[in-house]
């Protein structure tokens, strides 16, 4: 009998690994053997992460991808990744290097040779970027941060909600490394786009994303021509930065499991 296939949940700045719940119950619901890892000094829970900013902080782009690297070894077989915002880049960085039989990338940040900064992803990312200091801390939004960030596409008491029940400080440090990237050749948010062995690639994106505007994802999917891997693209137009978690959660993570479903019996 065939194990399970393994699906790691990757999160992104500021949403804890907890936020991921819904989806690893449908996953696993649908045959699937799936859990949500936190990133590397992440605490077991909101209100600890809240309270120990300190062990959050200063942990850049390659740390999250060393850390996922080690989960990922310890598996009998290569995993499905499901990548959110920043998790979406840690999930296409791992797919670069044939970490994972496939990945899901919604509303991923920006990796090296994006070009793309719409002013609505500067000010989603102001409260990091006004202070240089903040790259070696972990900084929190307010509830109205997060509702431009996240929640500006569902209603505000649903987004304080939101913001109540799963957010967290955030690591300055991986927002710093990817506005520098196009300067930087080394850059940890550099990522394998011409790997024609990769498993298949799904970006996912928000049409009202004010952190990860659809532009984007779009530039995203560009950096993929090189490459005949399948590496494919979905919007939903009237969603934002928060449809992993808001009430429209389900129907992300059914066409996510949908488009599995098709692009691992292919690839297998």
């Amino acid at each position: 009998m065939t194990p399970p296939n393994p699906v790691i949940f990757i999160h992104g700045l500021w949403l804890h690994a907890t936020s991921w719940g819904p989806w690893v119950e449908l996953f696993r619901e649908a045959g699937y053997e799936p859990s949500a890892p936190g990133w590397p000094g992440d605490p077991d829970t909101v209100a600890e992460a809240r309270a120990n900013p300190e062990s959050i902080a200063d942990h850049g782009i390659d740390d999250v991808v060393e850390h996922f690297a080690k989960i990922i070894q310890g598996l009998p077989v290569k995993p499905v990744l499901v990548g959110h915002s920043f998790g979406g880049m840690i999930a296409q960085k791992l797919l670069g290097l044939d970490l994972a039989a496939a990945a899901v990338a919604i509303d991923a940040a920006q990796i090296k040779g994006v070009l793309p900064l719409p002013l609505s992803a500067l000010r989603a990312t102001l409260p990091v970027f006004k202070n240089p200091g903040n790259k070696h801390r972990a900084v929190s939004l307010t509830a109205e941060q997060f509702r431009f960030a996240f929640g500006n596409a569902i209603d505000e008491q649903e987004s304080n909600d939101l913001f109540e029940q799963w957010a967290i400080p955030a690591p300055g440090r991986p927002l710093f490394e990817a506005a520098a990237a196009n300067f930087d050749p080394h850059s940890p948010a550099k990522v394998d786009t011409a790997n024609e062995m990769r498993g298949p690639l799904l970006l996912i994106m928000g049409g009202k994303d004010h952190t990860v505007p659809e532009a984007v994802t779009k530039a995203t999917l560009k950096q993929y021509r090189h490459s005949d891997a399948v590496t494919e693209i979905m919007e939903f137009a009237d969603r934002a930065h928060s449809l992993t978690i808001d009430h429209g959660w389900r129907e992300v993570a059914e066409a996510t499991l949908s488009w599995l479903d098709r692009n691992l019996a292919v690839s297998a």
